[in-house]
């Protein structure tokens, strides 16, 4: 770490020379010149910003021996799309060791950078989970886009180990760790954990607590056997997705084939996961019969030395023949995750008002970038069910949707003068979609809400003019800026004679590689 140590006086002088500068820069920071952009944000397919949070202590020499995390990490990252996603990395022990700001994924190339970063960790003694928790909040804070979707994926063992001799207390270290977890809750970034418990003495309550309270889901393994299993779930998860079952192989030393169904044209990535101890060996059949060559133009393959990951972009609808040849009495475990980019949305009601005793005819249409899907066949292939909740009571009721059109249609009739919340949820075998909630409130006999882009909000007052509010908005931001330029510049002349206590700490951020040191 580099210490520096400056004379207060200086600091001041230096202080009262930039400052303006920077409240200029910050008054500019939020004139609004985003609206444009963050429109055309809004309108693209959702992509991924995740933060890589692993545990780099030296308790994981027994918990994790075998580097499990590490290729999980890097299975991950093979497992995200092509271009779009983001991906941060942070390496702690009871400080910050190591990090990756997020990178966003244009090519091969981005990957392979974020996987030579995850072989270059090094392990170190203590372990505080508050300080990566923290970490990894921030890192999404700073760097997350506003349509993607955020999410944290811990590779840990849940224990701590703290170096006292530093000051350091598990109550302070829990303290901490709450403000993360509430922070990381508030903003929906998601924990999924993933307890690394080779040695048995994985804390599974504290990284369970963690995902409850975020959002995400804990899992558990002490093998590699099992990486393609969760990362699919993970994965899948966060993005209304389902992990399609493939049977698993015994090789025998032969070419092996699997069936591998591509249910339509909406598929935008197809991965096919392969887990083994042993070396295998793949080919690829399209639907028509014809061998593709893997890897090729539209055939990615990734490799590590406990998997394979096969990704098919904008494969063809229909069946595609997978042979798979690996040492003869290894077992080959094979997982399928398709990715999609399809939309669903409720459509606005007609009425502006409803009482008890009415009927809510409900319709709801898929969207594929932004535009409506009218494939009937697409709708056919799913079940849709509109789920209705009473808020008053809590009770929900599902109710089967007619999907026989270009649309999912139902109908809801209002037993009481109550709350109710409504929204549709429509699925297939390998993934599902649900609908923004449409909120009902009988008592008023008003329409509460409407769903974003479905058309007026009805039963309510007029939406205020968006530029008018941004406008507002800029302005009691520019006002809070110079009260707050000003306390500071207050704060600054009242110590001044004070003296300096402390170190000045320099972070240095390789700009090609996003990669902090400190």
């Amino acid at each position: 770490m580099l210490r520096t140590h400056r004379n207060p006086r200086t600091i001041k002088n230096r202080l009262q020379r930039i400052f303006p500068a920077l409240l200029l820069i910050l008054c500019i920071a939020v004139l609004p010149f985003g609206d444009a952009a963050a429109s055309a944000a809004s309108a693209a397919p959702s992509h991924i910003d995740a933060v890589l949070l692993i545990d780099v202590s030296n308790s994981m020499n027994k918990s994790d021996k075998n580097k499990i995390a590490n290729e999980a990490m890097k299975m991950f990252i093979d497992m995200l799309s092509t271009q779009g996603d983001k991906v941060g990395i942070v390496a702690y022990t009871d400080k910050v060791q190591r990090e990756k700001a997020l990178l966003g994924i244009t090519s091969a190339g981005d990957k392979q950078d974020l996987k030579d970063f995850i072989d270059g960790l090094n392990r170190g003694p203590y372990t505080d989970i508050a300080v990566g928790m923290e970490e990894a909040v921030k890192v999404l804070e700073n760097g997350s886009d506003p349509g993607h979707e955020p999410m944290i994926v811990m590779l840990a063992d849940g224990n701590n180990d703290l170096d006292e001799a530093s000051g350091a207390t598990q109550a302070r270290s829990d303290q901490e760790l709450k403000a993360a977890v509430e922070t990381a809750k508030q903003k929906g970034y998601p924990v999924y954990t993933i307890g690394l418990n080779a040695d048995g003495k994985l804390n599974k309550e504290i990284l369970s607590n963690l995902s409850d309270q975020t959002g995400g889901k804990a899992f558990t393994t002490d093998s590699a056997d099992d990486l393609p299993q969760i990362l699919s779930e993970i994965f899948a998860s966060h993005l209304k997705l389902k992990v399609v079952p493939v049977p698993s192989i015994t090789a025998n030393g032969d070419y092996q084939e699997v069936t591998v169904n591509v249910p339509n044209g909406s598929v935008l990535e197809a991965n096919i996961s392969i887990m083994s101890s042993q070396p295998v060996t793949a080919k690829l059949s399209d639907p028509s019969g014809k061998e593709v060559a893997i890897p090729s133009d539209d055939v990615l393959v990734s490799k590590s030395s406990t998997y394979t990951l096969i990704k098919l972009l904008s494969p063809e609808q229909g069946d595609w023949k997978l042979q798979v040849k690996g040492v003869a009495k290894d077992k080959i475990d094979i997982n399928l995750v398709f990715n999609y980019d399809l939309e669903l949305k409720i459509d606005a009601l007609p009425s502006q008002s409803y009482r008890k005793g009415d009927t809510v005819d409900i319709s709801s249409h898929l969207f594929s970038n932004g535009a409506e899907v009218t494939e009937s066949s697409l709708y056919q292939e799913m079940k849709a069910v509109l789920l209705a909740t009473d808020v008053d009571t809590g009770t929900v009721q599902q109710i089967p949707m007619d999907n026989s059109g270009a649309e999912f249609k139902g109908a809801f009739e209002i037993q009481d003068n109550h709350e109710y919340d409504l929204k549709v949820r429509a699925e297939e075998s390998s993934f599902y979609r649900e609908s923004d909630v449409l909120k009902i409130n009988a008592k008023t006999g008003t329409v509460a809400t409407s769903p974003p882009g479905a058309g007026t909000t009805t039963g309510e007052e007029p939406v205020t003019d968006q530029k008018s509010s941004n406008t507002l908005y800029y302005i009691i931001g520019g006002i809070v800026l110079l009260l707050a330029a000003a306390a500071a510049f207050w704060l600054l002349r009242r110590r001044s004679n004070r003296g300096f206590v402390g170190q000045l700490v320099v972070e240095v951020l390789d700009g090609n590689t996003g990669e902090k040191t400190y």
